[in-house]
Formats: structure tokens, C-alpha cells, sequence
């Protein structure tokens, strides 16, 4: 076998032999990359997807607990609750997140929920309870519905809100709160609360 022959035979071995090593190297960036995103979509929680569909403005449908669905777009997402504004009118929904069986959206803004972007930090609105939430609304004196777990849907106006409950004036819709308006005072705990809805738009965007 000439030189040149014996040349062109490393030469093709070797080439071969390089190709063999990229094509591993890649594989296992590959499968490293492939690692490093699992890894990285495991520490992914709820709240943050929740504000990423919020800051995409992405509409969605609520379900909650019950069998009940909501369409709109997310406006808040509380420590523990999030608010929705309906597709049409101004009422804001709030639901407690452990009412929430699910939130649909379009495939689009599900997997943009997925991407590596930050979320624009708001350190006060990530401690804003839910009991927070409910005596900011007693101190306003609004008007609510809520609507519970047994299926009783209320009218009236949140007297004070404690930790994990609030206390109720029930009145018809429409009314002041007033002492002859008033039929009845519950106590309800948020465990029972399947969503609330304001009389107007008491959550800002």
C-alpha cells in the first residue's frame, strides 16, 4: 500500500473517529441540557406561573372546587388567593387557592409560563393573605357574594376578618348595611369559602 493510500486511510479514521467523539459530546450536552431544564422546571411553583399568565395579560378559565369555571384574565395573585376579572363587568372574582382545581389557558401562554424569565418581584402583594385581604374589604365597608363549599351563595357585607375567618352581615343585594337590612351574622372560615365577589373592582391591575 502506497503512502498516499496509507495517508488517506488514517485520514478517513480519523475523521471518522471525530465524528464519533462530537456526535457523543453532543448527546450528552444534550442530555445534560435536558437535565438542567427538568431541574430547573421542578423548582417552578404555582404562584409563580400563576404571575407569569397575570404579567402576559393571557386569558384563562378558573375552575374551582364544585365544578364551577370563571373566564377571564388573572389581576392578582395573593399569597394564598388569586383575583379574576370576568370577561364582561367590572366584579372582581377572588378565590382562595385552595379552592382552585385548575386554570386553563391556550397552549401558547402555558408554555410561556415555562420559560426562563423573572417575574417582576412584589415583596408586599406575596404577603397579602388572604385574611389580609378580607379586613381590607371589612374596613371599606363593600358589598360582597360569596359563595361556599355547601352551595350557600351570600349577600352582604364583611363586619371583620381574623385569621382564618371572616364574620358576615347578611343582607339582600343592593342594600346598605343597615340594622333592619341584616337577617343574619355568620362566621365563615376561608376553608369553606369557594369564591368571593366584590360589589366593583376592588383589586387594582
Amino acid at each position: 500500500m502506497s503512502r498516499t493510500l496509507i495517508r488517506v486511510h488514517w485520514d478517513r479514521l480519523f475523521e471518522d473517529l471525530e465524528g464519533q467523539l462530537a456526535a457523543e459530546w453532543e448527546a450528552e450536552r444534550a442530555a445534560l441540557d435536558a437535565e438542567s431544564e427538568r431541574l430547573r422546571i421542578s423548582k417552578l411553583t404555582l404562584r409563580t406561573r400563576l404571575l407569569l399568565l397575570q404579567q402576559n395579560d393571557a386569558p384563562v378559565t378558573v375552575r374551582l372546587s364544585g365544578g364551577e369555571h370563571h373566564s377571564g384574565r388573572l389581576r392578582a395573585v395573593g399569597a394564598d388567593w388569586i383575583a379574576a376579572q370576568p370577561v364582561e363587568g367590572t366584579s372582581a372574582l377572588i378565590a382562595p387557592m385552595a379552592s382552585v382545581t385548575g386554570v386553563e389557558t391556550h397552549h401558547g401562554a402555558l408554555l410561556d409560563t415555562l420559560e426562563d424569565v423573572t417575574v417582576a418581584a412584589d415583596g408586599l402583594r406575596e404577603r397579602m393573605t388572604l385574611g389580609f385581604l378580607m379586613r381590607d374589604f371589612a374596613r371599606r365597608r363593600l358589598a360582597v357574594r360569596v359563595a361556599l363549599t355547601d352551595g350557600d351563595v351570600l349577600h352582604g357585607t364583611i363586619d371583620r376578618a381574623g385569621q382564618d375567618h371572616l364574620d358576615l352581615a347578611v343582607h339582600d343585594a343592593g342594600e346598605a348595611r343597615l340594622a333592619g337590612a341584616v337577617r343574619a351574622f355568620r362566621i365563615v372560615p376561608f376553608t369553606t369559602l369557594r369564591w368571593l365577589r366584590t360589589a366593583g373592582s376592588a383589586i387594582s391591575a
